[in-house]
This record gives structure tokens, C-alpha cells and sequence, in this order.
């Protein structure tokens, strides 16, 4: 018999100024899978073997897959007083998503370094679960622009090698 797999919760820290409205992880908030915490928050977090979804670092593989995910839910504009927040915690480390995977969420993002690259959050944990071989399902439920991210993705893969390929769709 094989025992199911279990992963370290994803920790998700969101800014205090996230428009719940707008925010692409609502509906989220009960996965037992995820942990949500608010910003800004006095006490550290434990971070001892998570990664940092960010634009920047080496790219996240299937090789990361024991590892938890900290992903920082924010406008762009308030993302950096988190993530000095977050640096001034040990244990962790930066991880990039694949550069070709572009946000199908409908904003204008004039404060993020790359805004070809600038996923919405539950993008970046769709993807990111997708290559780690963590279960998507129920990610996208309350996500108008899961179908049209998906089809985004799937057509940047189409000009990828085998490997590639299975490195960004797990």
C-alpha cells in the first residue's frame, strides 16, 4: 500500500492592503494544503526549507519538491517591504518561475520589474505546484482567468523540447 505524499503547507502571506475583490487566491482560504497569514506581522515565520516564488533566482524544479512554497500576495507596489520582512527570516530560498509563462489577469502593473512576467499570485502556485507534481486541482475554482492562463500556457510550451516541456507542466 503507498502512503499519499504529504508536503510542507504552502505559506501564504497577504498584504494588508490586498483588495479581496481583486485577489486572485480568494476562495483559497480553507485549502488544508495552505496557510494564510496577514501582513505585516510582528513575529517571523518559521522558514526553514521554503522557497520564495520570485521573478529573480534559480528556477524551481522537480528537484524542490520536498520543499515548502512561500508565496507573498501583494500588489507589486507593496511587495517590497515584504519581502525585507521575509529576509530577515533564515532558512529559506529564492526560486523563479519558467520566463515564457505570461499572467492572463487583466491589470496594469507599472511597479513590477517585468511585467511580461508578472503572474497573479494564484498563477505563480498553479505553475508552481504544476512543477513540483503537487496536485492543481481546485486552484483555479474561483479564478476567472484559469482557462485563459492555461491556454497561454499550454501554447508557449508548444515550442519547447520534451524536457522542458515536462520541467514547466510537471
Amino acid at each position: 500500500m503507498t502512503l499519499p505524499v504529504v508536503y510542507p503547507p504552502t505559506i501564504i502571506v497577504r498584504h494588508r492592503k490586498e483588495n479581496l475583490h481583486k485577489c486572485s487566491l480568494r476562495g483559497l482560504e480553507n485549502r488544508s494544503d495552505c496557510l494564510f497569514y496577514r501582513y505585516p506581522r510582528r513575529e517571523p515565520l518559521s522558514l526553514r526549507g521554503y522557497l520564495v516564488l520570485s521573478l529573480e533566482g534559480p528556477p524551481l524544479s522537480l528537484a524542490d519538491r520536498d520543499r515548502g512554497i512561500l508565496l507573498l500576495d501583494a500588489t507589486w507596489r507593496h511587495l517590497q517591504p515584504m519581502l525585507r520582512w521575509v529576509e530577515g527570516m533564515e532558512g529559506w530560498e529564492r526560486r523563479s518561475l519558467p520566463k515564457q509563462c505570461r499572467t492572463a489577469y487583466p491589470r496594469r502593473q507599472e511597479d513590477c520589474p517585468d511585467p511580461e512576467r508578472g503572474l497573479s499570485s494564484v498563477e505563480a502556485l498553479y505553475l508552481a505546484y504544476s512543477i513540483l507534481g503537487r496536485s492543481v486541482e481546485g486552484l483555479f475554482d474561483h479564478y476567472r482567468w484559469g482557462d485563459a492562463f492555461l491556454h497561454a500556457l499550454y501554447s508557449s510550451t508548444t515550442s519547447m523540447d520534451k524536457d522542458e516541456k515536462d520541467e514547466v507542466l510537471g
